[in-house]
């Protein structure tokens, strides 16, 4: 399948030009463990769901969970925004107030503003505190390759791209990232809650 092969290049690509420890992939944290810094997380500015400019800045103070999709994915993509939403809803409360999330289009030629307004609302995405985000071929291009995100179109219209979900603390500092969909929603929690202890 070919997310495999872009998924594998990708993570080749991430590792090759990002020298950071392995646990940045994939690791078990403990109830009172902090996580470690990574460095400051890259900062960006593009177009919400509602047509409006959004910078990483304006969130800052807040916990982030940013993701990568594209509206027309048939297949992992909803996975995973579905995972994310699940993980939402666990917040309660501080979702949206302590915790915001990101999903960044890899598609903006067809995500408009619109189509990231329908997919949010098709996954009950709360816009409190979750925002879809698109821009300019440029913007995303700089944005996806400063995250280590790497995405190609294929001739079928589809984009083969890497899974790369990365948690910001709320001094702008990313922290952990996971790789792929198949992460454990309670292992997200957990670091977003040890994110939102910090706050405090």
């Amino acid at each position: 399948m070919k997310t495999r092969n872009a998924c594998r290049l990708g993570v080749f690509l991430l590792l090759a030009a990002f020298p950071w420890p392995t646990h940045v992939l994939g690791h078990d944290t403990k109830d009172n463990q902090r996580l470690s810094k990574i460095g400051p997380a890259p900062v960006f500015t593009l177009t919400n769901q509602d047509g409006k400019r959004l910078a990483l800045k304006e969130v800052r103070g807040k916990v982030l969970a940013i993701t990568f999709i594209f509206a027309s994915c048939a297949d992992t993509c909803p996975l995973l925004t579905a995972k994310m939403a699940g993980i939402q809803n666990r917040l309660g409360a501080d979702f949206g107030a302590k915790v915001f999330f990101v999903s960044i289009t890899v598609d903006p030629e067809r995500d408009t503003p619109e189509v990231l307004k329908r997919y949010a609302d098709a996954h009950k995405a709360n816009p409190a505190g979750w925002a879809f985000l698109t821009g300019t071929q440029s913007e995303i291009r700089e944005v996806a390759k400063r995250y280590g995100i790497f995405y190609k179109k294929t001739p079928r219209g589809d984009v083969d791209h890497t899974f790369l979900t990365s948690l910001v603390d709320h001094n702008g500092t990313l922290r952990v990232q996971y790789m792929g969909v198949k992460f454990n929603p309670d292992e997200m929690l957990r670091d977003l809650q040890s994110l939102i202890r910090e706050l405090k």
